[in-house]
């Protein structure tokens, strides 16, 4: 039997439902935790439930996964692909955001008829890496089935993607564009990124890029583009750049390496970074303008939000003017922030004013070590991300298992076995109101197997080859999207996203309520293991507890409950009709003194609502 659970929330409202307690100690832990810890206001359901989903990838049905495969040998996703079907699939899933990965026209290696097939010496991958701008004002033309009416099509997604009752997510790439950078399909008006720089100088303000005056740019030397069987007549380890300008990773050389982005170039926003960083803000620098009328574009076709790549590279002072400067014309626009610093995240979201940020760092990196049962490992690392490391913005932090930067879960780079993730998500999806996000595939346990080309063996599913996702094709199903393929496990581990995905907007314990964490009251506690996690999540009227057994083996456990939750949930010797949200199981405790004992299977959660 398959289980699920939920969790996640705000303090001060069990604090009000408890003043009445007698029990001073546990009072003290309470103002505690309220003062220092504080996950998240109470609110409306604006739980987001965010699917990432690369469009090279989504709609191709093509199985061949060549090596440094072509266009034509592994094929490629389109627009078109996600059809009406597909779209109420997916909302079905539970899904409100569909964040469209790659949109953006990058360099290729790809030759279109009147669209110039970038050098290969400067691109990663036949496709490119879609974090390599070629044009902010134009997608990719490799997502159109009439390559001359691309810009509809995706605007024709974006209106059928909100006729399914879903918004749009894109990319917006602020710190680095290709070294090809050159839009033909800006408005008229616009002016091109470098158009009006002064390149005899290392640093303006008013200059788009950084220079390195009088010096040729050097390709990284042994960089075969393409792989052996790839021949072009510009493949000849050169690339013209002169002067050569600064690399996309904050590399002011001339001769960046392999290891490094040198297949992009670094903007600037007015910051000196051979001059101890000294900011030049005033007046507000070129760039900042032509950043913000990209944005201004996008929303204006309909785009709901951007997850804005790296930001911890680009001036905070930047966010904090162009997130407003879009909000007073699109006040319901999101702005999501890849961050890795989580010093900076108070920074980012006072001053930046994002609306959510990534917590890798945090609780990925902590429940991929559990997942893994790495030695260290316990549930205490949990605790620790709510208390310390995200110091109050529990209810603004973007959870995910899986992205394209990471690895995925049924690889053995990761976990081997999909459903060995299982408590992992449930406290993902549960621990608070923030947003979760899976990524395309990961629903139906895609392994990230196989030698795509540049992006090697490493479980991950390449962003910079052409290339089909085998697990993802089953539930496509030739287009059918009804999982026609999929054996009985990979059926029920989609359902087993379904149910938690879905349950995470409709339970409003879990969408809106409040948090309490019971591993406090387990020291002492010799049957409570060390990699199980037990927490409440509560609105005044309704309480759920959540219970996750990250341990290899079957748990009996006996979960303390304090006097404090006694009280303030009226369960002092009563005995309780508990249903198992996860499989639909009814559970009866006895009459409750101080605990209540659950069964949870290896690597297996309860979500258990009273």
């Amino acid at each position: 039997m398959k289980y699920i659970a939920k969790g996640g929330g705000y303090w001060p409202l069990l604090f009000t439902l408890i003043m009445g307690s007698s029990c001073a100690s546990h009072m003290n832990k309470l103002e505690l935790l309220d003062k220092n810890n504080t996950l998240n206001e109470p609110t409306e359901n604006n739980k987001l439930v965010i699917y990432q989903s690369m469009v090279r990838h989504f709609g191709n049905q093509n199985t061949t996964n060549a090596y440094y495969g072509s266009l034509e040998q592994n094929g490629v996703g389109k627009f078109n692909d996600y059809s009406e079907k597909a779209l109420r699939e997916l909302k079905d899933l539970g899904i409100t955001h569909m964040w469209y990965t790659g949109v953006l026209e990058h360099a290729t290696m790809t030759d279109y008829n009147g669209i110039k097939m970038d050098d290969p010496d400067v691109v990663k991958g036949r496709a490119g890496s879609p974090y390599a701008i070629k044009d902010y004002y134009d997608v990719n033309p490799d997502f159109a089935t009439n390559v001359d009416n691309r810009m509809q099509e995706f605007e024709a997604l974006i209106k059928r993607t909100h006729q399914s009752d879903m918004k749009v997510l894109m990319d917006f790439v602020p710190n680095h564009v290709a070294r090809s950078y050159h839009s033909d399909q800006k408005p008229e008006g616009v002016r091109d990124l470098g158009a009006d720089d002064n390149t005899s100088v290392a640093f303006s303000a008013n200059n788009d890029f950084y220079y390195l005056p009088d010096q040729h740019l050097q390709v990284p030397h042994g960089y075969n583009p393409g792989g052996d069987d790839f021949h072009a007549p510009n493949k000849d380890g050169q690339f013209d750049e002169f002067p050569a300008k600064a690399t996309g990773n904050n590399v002011f050389s001339a001769t960046p390496s392999k290891d490094d982005w040198f297949e992009t170039i670094k903007l600037n926003y007015g910051v000196d970074f051979q001059q101890n960083g000294n900011k030049h803000f005033e007046p507000i620098p070129p760039l900042w303008n032509k950043m913000r009328d990209i944005l201004l574009f996008w929303a204006a076709k309909g785009v709901d939000g951007f997850r804005c790549d790296m930001v911890e590279m680009v001036p905070v002072e930047f966010w904090s003017w162009v997130v407003q400067e879009v909000k007073t014309q699109y006040p319901n626009v999101l702005f999501i922030g890849e961050a890795y610093n989580k010093n900076e995240y108070a920074s980012f979201y006072d001053v930046g004013k994002f609306d959510f940020l990534y917590d890798k760092v945090g609780l990925y990196d902590t429940l991929k070590v559990l997942t893994r049962h790495e030695d260290h490992a316990g549930s205490q690392g949990i605790q620790d991300v709510w208390r310390h490391e995200v110091k109050g913005y529990s209810s603004k932090m973007l959870r995910f298992l899986e992205n394209h930067d990471e690895q995925r879960i049924a690889s053995p780079n990761f976990a081997g076995n999909a459903w060995k993730i299982v408590p992992a998500m449930v406290v993902t999806a549960t621990l608070s109101t923030s947003p979760v996000m899976i990524y395309s595939g990961q629903e139906v346990g895609e392994p990230g197997a196989g030698n795509s080309g540049f992006s090697g063996e490493d479980g991950r599913t390449t962003i910079f080859d052409y290339w089909g996702v085998p697990q993802h094709q089953k539930w496509m199903n030739g287009g059918a999207f009804d999982g026609g393929k999929l054996n009985d496990s990979e059926k029920d581990l989609r359902q087993f996203y379904k149910t938690l995905l879905r349950l995470v907007r409709e339970e409003k314990a879990i969408s809106e309520g409040g948090f309490y964490d019971l591993m406090s009251a387990q020291y002492g506690n010799d049957q409570m293991p060390r990699r199980v996690y037990a927490y409440i999540r509560f609105t005044e009227k309704e309480q759920v507890l959540i219970v996750n057994n990250f341990e290899k083996n079957e748990q009996h456990v006996r979960i303390n409950l304090p006097e404090d939750v006694r009280q303030a949930f009226h369960l002092q010797g009563k005995s309780l009709q508990m249903k198992d949200l996860l499989s639909g199981q009814e559970i009866t405790t006895s009459a409750i003194e101080d605990h209540i004992s659950v069964h949870l299977p290896a690597n297996q959660s309860l979500i258990l609502k009273f």
